[in-house]
């Protein structure tokens, strides 16, 4: 089973002569990775760069199906081992053979490399990895793992002779950013990077799923929405992702353009604060409250029934947003069909917020990203003003997702707003990731840092992460969903829409629902 992006490949190898493996790809994202070792960090954008780089023993197809890719096949051979069997032939970019040794390698310091969103959290079902043979490895799990495939899409795989000596804290990036261990196996290799600048690639001829139309990829990161939309007007890119939503429609109409659209896996959402003493939320004069206000489910709701989910679609987000009715969307395994989104009733807050004990409310700093994903500035900005309107004081703080991450992880911010996706396809992924009880033995709440508890949620993940029968898991995980928007540790807020602006003479672009923008799914016009 061939990756999608490779189809019509053979229909391009025949123009070789008129320039189709000659051309130069420049694309304009609005953020980058954060290092070239793809075991850094699970962010999005982190991911998407580096997914051109290595490979996945599973691949996420362009609507999240399960596909074969460094792994040929895999079967369940009892209830704790998966077997994958391994594609025969990868070369990686230095021409050495992948193998089974580089597998369990790549897995097993994906633990050990540690950045502001973990990638450990996608091998916390792995308790052992057993080489049965060159292109066979055998995985045991700490107890049943119907999901470990789905993990898998985000377990990237390294050369071990090129990554052994940079596996520790102090030499993972140095060594991946030099470009001295980024040694993959994916149809195109390192050349160069600049952090917030740009990415360069170069056409891997020996990739195992035949070579790409493009001989050289720049990836060019422009957060200012204004100038990624000024240098496609230029011609000085060739596609741009996430274009802002007040450009949409003003691209579309013009003749040299061409925008394209889809929904997305990405879920705004508000996340509050459950430790005792908040950072940053204190009564209106700046003195301290005698408790955290978010631990009173009143008040929890009072925050739910101030925000206006239709207009945060409509106007924040410029009708490139629907209104969320829980943490995953409806492509995603476990989604719950019976939840609807929560309808604003201002006068119902208030009301909460008053028999809570606070009938004038408390000031609150609202922390959010604002140049990661479409709107999230404007609806983490338009968020604040809705609070207002119940009587909450909120200082908004709009911060790069650079400085976000690693402060969110540290545990400054008492109330954030920012996107996440359920890139495994499955809700048990998002729910034993934000919702579950932090616990370090089990690899269950990694994202988990505002100390949220419910035991009786952790019950309902918990049996979702061993029920081998699907009917079970589905049951356990729309459950869970629903205990979750009962409870409101966070509050879904839009599911985000995304679209891409491309030089209609030149490129056309197939959407991936995960937003990922990658030169595989970009393809020349008429085989130039």
């Amino acid at each position: 089973m061939r990756p999608l992006y490779s189809l019509g490949l053979a229909a391009l190898v025949t123009l070789g002569a008129s320039g189709a493996f000659a051309q130069t790809l420049t694309i304009g994202v609005r953020a980058g990775p954060e290092s070239i070792d793809p075991h850094y960090t699970s962010t999005g954008t982190h991911a998407e760069t580096l997914k051109h780089v290595f490979d996945t023993l599973v691949w996420a197809g362009d609507n999240l199906e399960l596909q074969p890719r460094l792994a040929e096949s895999w079967r369940l051979v009892d209830d704790t081992t998966w077997e994958f069997k391994l594609r025969p032939g990868v070369k990686f970019h230095d021409g050495s053979d992948l193998t089974a040794d580089d597998v369990k390698f790549s897995i097993e310091r994906s633990r050990k490399i540690s950045g502001p969103n973990p990638t450990s959290v996608y091998v916390r079902r792995v308790k052992e990895v057993t080489i049965v043979d060159p292109l066979t490895v055998r995985i045991t799990t700490n107890g049943p793992a119907p999901t470990l495939p789905n993990d898998f899409v985000r377990v990237f795989v390294v050369s071990e002779k090129a990554a052994k000596d940079y596996s520790t804290q102090e030499t993972a990036n140095p060594g991946f950013n030099s470009g001295k261990a980024a040694i993959g196996t994916g149809p195109y290799r390192f050349v160069s990077w600049v952090p917030k600048d740009q990415l360069v690639l170069e056409r891997f001829d020996g990739f195992w799923g035949g070579r790409e139309p493009w001989q050289r990829v720049v990836r060019k990161e422009l957060s200012n929405d204004a100038a990624r939309v000024a240098q496609l007007k230029a011609g000085q890119v060739d596609v741009i992702a996430r274009t802002p939503s007040s450009d949409v429609a003003t691209l579309a109409r013009d003749p040299k353009l061409a925008v394209v659209s889809t929904g997305t896996i990405y879920v705004f959402n508000l996340e509050f604060d459950f430790r005792e003493k908040p950072p940053q939320v204190t009564a209106k004069d700046g003195s301290p409250l005698a408790r955290n206000p978010f631990l009173d489910p009143r008040v929890r709701e009072a925050f739910d029934l101030a925000i206006d989910r239709e207009a945060l679609a409509e106007f924040a987000t410029e009708g490139q947003a629907k209104p969320a009715s829980q943490l995953v969307t409806p492509n995603i395994f476990g989604y719950n069909p019976g939840l609807a989104a929560t309808k604003p009733d201002v006068k119902r807050a208030k009301q909460l917020l008053a028999e809570a004990g606070y009938p004038d409310g408390f000031k609150v700093t609202l922390s959010f990203t604002s140049d990661r994903l479409p709107g999230d500035r404007e609806v983490g900005t338009t968020l604040a003003q809705m609070l207002a309107q119940i009587g909450i004081a909120v200082a908004a703080n709009a911060q790069p997702t650079a400085l976000f991450f690693p402060a969110r992880q540290r545990g400054e911010y008492s109330l954030a707003m920012w996107g996440w996706a359920t890139s495994t396809g499955e809700a048990h992924y998002t729910l034993s990731s934000l919702t579950h009880t932090f616990d370090a033995a089990k690899g269950a709440g990694n994202y988990n840092v505002v100390g949220y508890s419910n035991p009786a949620l952790d019950g309902l993940i918990d049996g979702a992460a061993v029920a081998l029968d699907e009917g079970k898991r589905r049951g356990l995980l729309q459950e869970a969903l629903a205990l979750t928007a009962r409870d409101r540790p966070r509050l879904p807020l839009v599911v985000i829409g995304t679209a891409w602006a491309a030089q209609k003479a030149k490129v056309t672009v197939t959407p991936r629902v995960d937003e990922d923008t990658l030169a595989m799914n970009i393809k020349p016009v008429g085989g130039r």
